[in-house]
């Protein structure tokens, strides 16, 4: 190594070349590429042992994505009206194609896949409707429309999610029409469930702002979401949320057991919102059993979407039973916050032990957004696929450990 700086430094006398132009060709790199490797074009920042590429690219605005019957992801593109097929015909961690299996539909957002047998049926949540269609995962195509339920649509939130639970039914959320009032629709603001046929329609949680997307616990089936707190309280205030839904409600004298979150009444830790409510109350509105305070309270505006629990096949073991949360990002706070997916550390039972950072880089150090993640999926094996409505593509990350480096 003397030997060559002491040949550096006589090229930089002879030819009058600046170290700081030689600097980054003959020193050593600041830390061990093999760790991260990352060929999105994007400073993305994520731990050691991970991988992130582009697994589909120049898509409008991609959502919500779900792998059909044959393993080939799919993608609502909202803003559109349709929905995409992206196979990956010879594996290689790419989409071959852009395949449009439905178009001109109302802002379709949520997504889901049920077969019996070969039998595949193909769920798709507009903003105003659920609707079935008959999938032929080997052509590639959704036919024979039925329509299941109607979805309050207009003002306010649009989108419009969709999942089978563990016990085979379908759900469904639907945001407020508002940032913060008294509905008069009574479906707003609130996540329902129905038979897979559309039948036995009902209220499953309420006082949900906008609860755009949630998932199952695989080590106790409760259903956790995440929620977006109202604007206009400041930069602080109040705090988005994660929520577990299927809370054990007691029976109140005059309600029943559905739990309710508190929109637009209460916030976060059973907060009650005296700006936007102004009544006097004997007891106070915002406290257990009559409001479910939220499980873990999140920066305001970071505007939490996807969220995914980590399987322990192929994964770490310190990420075990942990979630992946997608911060969408902030549109109205002083400094950007959110633009991020992180980690949020649960033990086996569920209980909250912190968050850390899991990918990074989508703001940049200017406060430019160089994308926005949304959906987010994980699977055994390592690997998991993030839908970014901003950039127009989707990741695809993979957990590797040392086996770069043997």
């Amino acid at each position: 190594m003397a030997v060559v700086l002491v040949a550096v430094f006589y090229l930089s006398s002879v030819f009058k070349i600046s170290w700081q132009g030689l600097k980054p060709a003959v020193t050593s790199p600041p830390e061990n590429i093999a760790e991260v490797i990352n060929t999105t074009g994007m400073p993305l920042k994520l731990p050691a042992g991970f991988s992130i590429s582009i697994f589909a690219k120049d898509l409008i605005a991609p959502r919500v994505i779900k792998f059909d019957p044959a393993g080939n992801l799919v993608a609502s593109i909202t803003s559109e009206g349709k929905v995409v097929v992206l196979p990956d015909k010879n594996g290689d961690g790419r989409a071959d194609s852009e395949i449009t299996i439905l178009s001109g539909l109302n802002k379709p957002h949520g997504l889901a896949f049920k077969c019996n047998g070969e039998a595949c049926k193909f769920y798709v949540a507009e903003t105003d409707k659920v609707a079935v269609y008959d999938y032929d995962k080997n052509n590639l195509k959704a036919v024979n429309m039925k329509k299941l339920v109607n979805l309050p649509s207009g003002a306010g939130h649009f989108t419009r999610t969709i999942e089978f639970g563990p016990d085979n039914r379908l759900y469904v959320s639907i945001g407020s029409s508002c940032n913060v009032c008294n509905e008069t629709d009574g479906r707003r603001a609130k996540i329902f469930s129905m038979n897979a046929d559309g039948s036995d329609f009902k209220e499953y949680a309420r006082g949900l702002r906008n609860a755009v997307f949630f998932t199952w616990s695989y080590v106790d089936g409760r259903m956790w979401a995440t929620e977006m707190g109202r604007d206009y309280l400041g930069d602080y205030l109040p705090p988005d949320e994660i929520n577990i839904i299927s809370l054990s409600t007691p029976k109140v004298s005059g309600r029943n057991s559905i739990p309710n979150f508190g929109w637009p009444t209460c916030y976060g830790k059973n907060i009650h919102d005296t700006d936007f409510d102004k009544n006097t109350y004997i007891r106070n509105p915002c406290m257990e059993p009559f409001e479910a305070p939220s499980y873990i309270d999140l920066p305001a505006h970071s505007a939490p979407l996807g969220l995914a629990f980590v399987p322990e096949e192929g994964w770490p073991q310190e990420y075990w039973y942990n979630l992946f949360v997608s911060y969408h990002g902030s549109w109205n706070r002083t400094v950007p916050d959110g633009y991020k997916v992180v980690r949020m550390k649960l033990d086996a039972k569920g209980n909250y032990l912190g968050v850390e950072d899991f990918i990074t880089g989508w703001l940049t150090p200017d406060n430019q957004a160089l994308g926005r993640p949304v959906d987010i999926l994980v699977q055994p094996g390592g690997m998991m696929y993030i839908s970014d409505d901003k950039a127009g593509v989707i990741y695809r990350v993979t957990y590797f450990g040392d086996k770069r480096k043997e």
